[in-house]
């Protein structure tokens, strides 16, 4: 008989948030913890930095791939409840923040917190609230701080070795699903 913990903890001691339609982690690594089982990775690179390209290979092979940002969060979640009528069933969502990387190690990023929680607050907005509490804590980041996104996204230290033209400050209610990145479909 498995104890409590080793039913909700896998062998490798990460929590798989599998009970939850909307999961939150970092990085690759996070992809592979949370959406290898999803149908849809949502890879949220708030401000993108020169050389840092999303390489596929990194990430698991089944689900779909959309790229999103800040301005893009409120498409990318009407795009993945198009997504989940046209599939017919509860989808997966893997929602999961690009960071940066310092001395070869994950950087936590707060603009990538921000703009995955813009992604969760809309998609919750859109019904899909069946979130993990990693979801919920950033979507609570991104509410919390909203009214000072733009703020913040001009203050953090990524937007100081970047220029300001490859990021934007505000999610943009005019992007249209049909705008969305999708990297792999």
């Amino acid at each position: 008989m498995k104890s409590r913990k080793q039913s909700v903890f896998p062998q490798n001691g990460v929590m798989e948030q599998t009970r939850y339609q909307v999961r939150f982690d970092w990085a690759a690594e996070g992809a592979h913890a949370i959406g290898s089982d999803a149908d849809v990775i949502v890879w949220v690179d708030a401000i993108t930095e020169p050389g840092a390209d999303l390489d596929l290979s990194l990430l698991p092979s089944a689900p779909a791939v959309i790229r999103v940002d800040l301005p893009s969060a409120q498409a990318a979640a009407q795009w993945i409840i198009d997504l989940q009528v046209k599939l017919a069933k509860r989808i997966l969502i893997a929602v999961v923040a690009a960071g940066s990387t310092r001395d070869g190690q994950l950087r936590v990023t707060t603009e990538d917190l921000l703009a995955a929680g813009a992604v969760i607050d809309h998609l919750a907005a859109l019904g899909l609230d069946a979130t993990s509490p990693e979801a919920a804590a950033a979507e609570a980041a991104y509410r919390g701080l909203a009214r000072a996104t733009s703020h913040l996204m001009t203050a953090v230290s990524t937007a100081a070795t970047t220029a300001p033209e490859n990021y934007q400050l505000k999610v943009d209610a005019t992007l249209t699903p049909a705008d969305v990145q999708v990297v792999r479909g």
